[in-house]
């Protein structure tokens, strides 16, 4: 028993025949198949979309945090993701599957966070931090795993942006400190008017002397 191939192209296909020989009995055609090499179909990416740089086929590369800047992503393999009972109403389900989302990290090891974001945000989360130094974040809003994984990571990437918009130190303009400067001037002037008031009326207060 053995196998022979034929191929045979026709235009932009290619056919290859299996012959199956049994016993030099005669050719058996066991199987056939045609690749679609050359041929690409009018709803390929390639005609869609012609200009287009996008490659489905390789992993793009995960953003870097620059200049002290979080870029929001989060690498999945830093993380530890668990998924527990859920508490509260949702039927036999509940005790069925585990769908309350709980992921952690080591915050201190935390090279995806800019350091002066990691410290401010140590000390932000101090009393939340366990004995290990884990982060924990936890979401039971939903009985889906997929959806309470999205939104401990929303959670998460919210509370980082919170922090490095906290260090964000606002640019005053030269407008704004003219302001500033008026108010304070006009500040001490009330302070010196009540002062005088206050030492006006106590004066008056003070009984006639002999001298007066």
């Amino acid at each position: 028993m053995y196998f022979t191939n034929l191929k045979v192209k026709i235009g932009n296909l290619t056919f290859l025949f299996v012959t199956h020989i049994t016993n030099g009995t005669g050719p058996k055609l066991s199987a056939t198949r045609a690749y679609l090499s050359g041929f690409k179909s009018n709803l390929s990416l390639e005609k869609l979309y012609p200009t287009s740089r996008l490659d489905i086929t390789t992993i793009p590369k995960a953003p870097e945090s620059k200049d002290g800047k979080f870029s929001g992503y989060i690498p999945m393999d830093k993380i530890q993701v668990n998924y527990v009972r859920s508490g509260g109403p949702g039927g036999q389900n509940v005790n069925c599957v585990s769908t309350k989302t709980e992921i952690r990290f080591h915050l201190a090891s935390a090279d995806w966070i800019p350091e002066p974001i990691r410290v401010k945000l140590a000390e932000r989360v101090k009393n939340q931090i366990s004995k290990e130094g884990y982060f924990i974040i936890k979401s039971e809003r939903t009985r889906s795993q997929q959806l309470n994984l999205a939104d401990t990571l929303d959670k998460l990437r919210n509370l980082i942006h919170s922090v490095a918009q906290s260090l964000v130190v606002p640019e005053v303009s030269q407008e704004t400190l003219e302001k500033q400067r008026r108010l304070r001037e006009r500040a001490a002037r009330e302070r010196l008017r009540e002062k005088r008031a206050h030492s006006m009326t106590k004066q008056g207060r003070q009984s006639p002397t002999l001298d007066s």
